[in-house]
C-alpha cells in the first residue's frame, strides 16, 4: 500500500499554484504601476503649482515694492512743493542765506528724483488730458484768450515716473 501521507503537491496541482502565484504577481505589478503613474502626475501638478506660486509671490512682491516706492515719492513730491511755495513768497533780494539755503535744497531734491526717474509734466498751454492733468477749475475761454480745453494755469505740478503718472498735474482749464 503505497498511500500518501505528505501534503507535498502533485506535478499538475503544483503547476495550477504557479499559474496562480504567476497571474496574482501581473495584477499587483500591474496595480503599482498605476498607482506609480497616479503618484508621478501628482508630483507634476504639485511642482506646476510651486512654479505658479512662486511666479505670484514675485509679483506680488514687485507690486509692494511699487507701491511703497510711489507713496515715498509722492510724500517727497509734497516737500518739493513746500519748497516751491516758500521760493515763491521769499524776497528776490540776492544775499539772503536762508534763501539761497531753500534753492540748494530744492534743487537737490529735484536731482535726486530725476535719478530716480521722476520728472515734472508741462501743463500750462496743453490741451487737457485726464490721463495726465485733473481740472480743478474751469474758466470762460473769452477771458483768458485761449481755445476751449487748453489748461491756462497749473494749481499743483504734475509728475511722472518713467513714463507712468505719479501724479497728474492739478490744473486750470479754459471752457
Amino acid at each position: 500500500m503505497d498511500e500518501r501521507k505528505d501534503d507535498t503537491p502533485t506535478a499538475p496541482e503544483e503547476a495550477g499554484l504557479e499559474t496562480e502565484t504567476l497571474e496574482s504577481l501581473r495584477a499587483q505589478a500591474a496595480r503599482y504601476r498605476e498607482e506609480a503613474e497616479r503618484n508621478w502626475q501628482q508630483f507634476l501638478h504639485a511642482a506646476a503649482d510651486l512654479e505658479n506660486y512662486k511666479k505670484q509671490a514675485a509679483r506680488q512682491r514687485d507690486d509692494a515694492v511699487q507701491r511703497t516706492r510711489h507713496s515715498l515719492l509722492y510724500i517727497i513730491l509734497g516737500v518739493v512743493d513746500n519748497l516751491e511755495r516758500a521760493l515763491e513768497h521769499a524776497p528776490d533780494t540776492g544775499g539772503d542765506a536762508i534763501v539761497e539755503g531753500i534753492r540748494m535744497t530744492h534743487r537737490q531734491v529735484l536731482e535726486l528724483l530725476s535719478g530716480l526717474g521722476v520728472r515734472p509734466m508741462e501743463a500750462a498751454g496743453m490741451t487737457f488730458d485726464p490721463k495726465y492733468h485733473e481740472a480743478v477749475d474751469v474758466v470762460s475761454a473769452a477771458s483768458v484768450h485761449s481755445a476751449p480745453g487748453t489748461i491756462v494755469g497749473e494749481v499743483q505740478k504734475g509728475y511722472l515716473l518713467d513714463s507712468e503718472v505719479l501724479r497728474p498735474a492739478k490744473v486750470r482749464v479754459a471752457k
